[in-house]
């Protein structure tokens, strides 16, 4: 997934606990992929795609019984109502998030996950 991502233009990384497992020489139970393509992009390249959830949209990639998950590297959340329209991110009257798709960079994505493992990013591709 992430090679091929990659080919496709896009970053991409294997990123959390699969990465923290590859590190300790311990077979990941799954895999996780973060990249700079959009939910809509990535099912483009793959047709065994699925874009799941509303407030935060994933893709769900089937190989046999496997499912790799995919997110878009998300950025912060906007400070304004006009930043919301454009960087798709909602909220209702008390203030809740209804949606979460403000999409980032990858800088932006590690700076938003908790510093322990979830900050963890490897390109299996170029082995970095």
């Amino acid at each position: 997934i992430v090679e091929r991502l990659q080919n496709a233009g896009y970053q991409a990384y294997l990123v959390g606990g699969c990465v923290r497992d590859m590190l300790l020489n311990i077979t990941p139970k799954d895999f996780d992929v973060a990249t700079s393509a959009t939910p809509e992009q990535v099912r483009a390249e793959f047709r065994n795609a699925r874009i799941i959830g509303r407030r935060f949209k994933l893709v769900h990639i089937h190989f046999g019984r496997e499912i790799i998950e995919v997110a878009t590297f998300r950025a912060g959340h906007p400070q304004n109502d006009e930043e919301e329209d454009t960087n798709q991110s909602s909220r209702n009257e008390s203030g809740r998030i209804l949606r979460d798709n403000v999409y980032g960079t990858l800088e932006e994505d590690a700076q938003r996950r908790d510093f322990t493992i979830n900050a963890l990013y490897y390109d299996p591709v170029s082995e970095r």
